[in-house]
């Protein structure tokens, strides 16, 4: 390899190169953004953990098995052999070099940092030696990332020197015995040891130390303890490798800095029934709260089983037969924008026609496309909110009396009531259906039934009517949220206890009041000096409608 090519992939595959590729302590959103541009640009990912493809797929919008209809990178497992035996660092570094020579731009996928406790020496090493270039993208390393996930700087203007140790073999304590801070790498097993060679080295039993485990994600737990007692408390809590052990006066400063495990809803698993196209804004939403999102599809939005009444009043809109038109769903601009792409048309088809929408999410889909909502409700963004804004027909004012009404199959007769006593007349088409999905996999029907969930989101009444329909009913344990009072009302209805409702029909604004919720929760446990539990871990009690201001 020539001096000075390790900085730039480059941009042809004509020639291999191998990016080793540090995916950090296991937070995906710790991910450099150098990291994410080359698993963009990869033919081939060697990854190292069974995590990192499932990391891959959600990062790059993969489904869970690439097809030849959905392009893809190759993923190759770099932990296991064919023979399902652990690869040594050799033998990865003849998978790496073989994929390279073949020309493939290769991501070299690593957990924490490639040249930080781990292979990425070696492997590069073979890159050089069979002359193929290469390039190394640091990763954030647990060794300062789990403690300050822990809420543990690692130095402070009183401390500012750490000692990294791997606790593998014999080590000489007394080396450490003065330094301020320790941070313990693979100790979990021989803490006991350690924390013995530590005293006797002389350091003071009393001194504060931290262990974490699988830092970062939101499985992590932390046990804070004293040198003296470290061993039987970890054996108490069940700690488990991988883990990060901190040892000095700095561990104190937890009880006032911890953020991540603090999180309201931190490792609550929230069941997100809805369109998986839908899920995105929810999703995320849910994991900067600290939950687990687990997406289960409900519904598949599909076209009119008969297209012609939507032929023609797409049609009918051209040529000028409305005087509105009315988007009572983000799915409903969709269906009609792709009606507008199959025709040839674009936006400047709406020009003289005015346009209402339901709500804040459907009128920033409108103006995606380039338009902007003459009519959104001023108070209640539902059907009821737009009837109450919407103006009568004046029949000197308003030229045409028309509406174009695109909505789903199952929508409710209200809107086109409401509109018609306002004097309007309504061309109510369907636009899209809402189908009830297929049954969710069997251990995500019985953790939905047993309470494994902590929660659970409805973001309309059919979801709650497809997710009872193919799933069956949420167990009493967990908390229900709802997006409005038509969604509680059907989820009363299926004998479902609510204890959120959004004050607004937002999915972000129903995830902050879910929030709201598990910090109050929260509060109320510490209150009453008991551990921070999930709803799934307590058995069932009275639970108390909370309503967000």
């Amino acid at each position: 390899m020539t001096r000075g090519k390790t900085s730039t992939a480059p941009a042809t595959t004509g020639r291999g190169w191998v990016s080793f590729v540090g995916s950090g302590p296991g937070d995906p959103d710790l991910l450099t953004v150098r990291a994410v541009d080359l698993i963009g640009k990869a033919d081939v990912i060697v990854t190292e953990v069974p995590e990192h493809e499932e990391l891959v797929r959600r990062l790059l919008g993969l489904p869970a098995a690439t097809t030849d209809d959905v392009p893809g990178p190759r993923f190759v497992d770099g932990g296991f052999g064919e023979d399902g035996q652990p690869l040594t660092h050799a033998a990865r570094a003849k998978v790496v070099v073989r994929h390279g020579k073949a020309g493939n731009r290769v991501v070299r996928l690593m957990a924490g940092d490639p040249f930080l406790y781990a292979s990425g020496p070696e492997e590069a090493q073979a890159c050089v030696k069979a002359g193929i270039g290469f390039e190394i993208v640091p990763g954030v390393s647990s060794v300062s990332a789990v403690p300050a996930y822990a809420g543990i700087p690692l130095t402070t203007k009183h401390s500012r020197e750490v000692a990294v140790i791997t606790c593998g073999e014999k080590i000489d304590w007394s080396r450490y015995a003065d330094a301020p801070t320790l941070v313990l790498l693979s100790g979990v097993g021989s803490i006991a040891d350690n924390a013995r060679g530590l005293i006797d080295a002389g350091r003071d039993p009393e001194t504060p130390v931290a262990m974490t485990r699988v830092g970062t994600t939101t499985s992590q737990s932390t046990v804070t303890s004293t040198l003296e007692n470290i061993a039987a408390d970890a054996r108490a809590a069940r700690m488990a490798p991988p883990a990060v052990t901190v040892v000095g006066d700095v561990v104190n400063l937890r009880e006032a800095l911890s953020w991540f495990e603090t999180k309201p809803l931190f490792g609550w698993r929230v069941l997100v029934p809805r369109t998986k196209e839908q899920a995105g804004s929810l999703t995320a939403r849910l994991r900067e709260y600290g939950a687990v999102p687990d997406e289960v599809p409900t519904i598949s939005v599909e076209p009119p089983r008969n297209p012609l009444q939507m032929d023609k009043a797409v049609r009918g809109l051209v040529e000028g037969r409305y005087e509105w038109i009315a988007f009572t769903s983000v799915n409903a601009v969709k269906a009609v924008r792709e009606k507008f792409e199959e025709y040839g048309l674009d936006a400047r088809a709406f020009s003289g026609l005015k346009i209402a929408a339901v709500g804040d999410k459907t009128a920033q889909a409108i103006a995606a496309w380039g338009l902007r909502a003459d009519l959104v409700p001023s108070g209640e963004q539902s059907a009821a909110g737009l009837l109450a804004d919407w103006p009568p027909y004046d029949d000197v004012l308003d030229p045409i009396n028309r509406v174009f009404l695109p909505r789903a199959d199952i929508a409710t007769e209200n809107l086109v009531a409401g509109l018609i006593d306002l004097g309007w007349e309504c061309d109510d088409v369907t636009a899209y259906r809402t189908v009830r999905a297929a049954p969710p996999p069997a251990p995500t029907r019985d953790a939905i039934k047993t309470g494994k969930f902590d929660a659970v989101v409805f973001t309309s009444s059919s979801t709650v009517r497809n997710l009872v329909g193919i799933a069956g009913k949420p167990h009493p344990s967990t908390v229900i949220a709802v997006i409005g009072p038509a969604t509680a009302k059907t989820a009363e209805e299926h004998g479902l206890r609510v204890d959120v409702l959004s004050p607004k029909p937002d999915v972000e604004v129903l995830v902050d009041a879910l929030a709201d919720f598990g910090a109050a929760r929260r509060i109320a446990l510490l209150d009453a000096g008991q551990p921070v539990t999930r709803p799934s871990e307590r058995k069932p009690s009275g639970r108390r409608k909370v309503r967000a201001e």
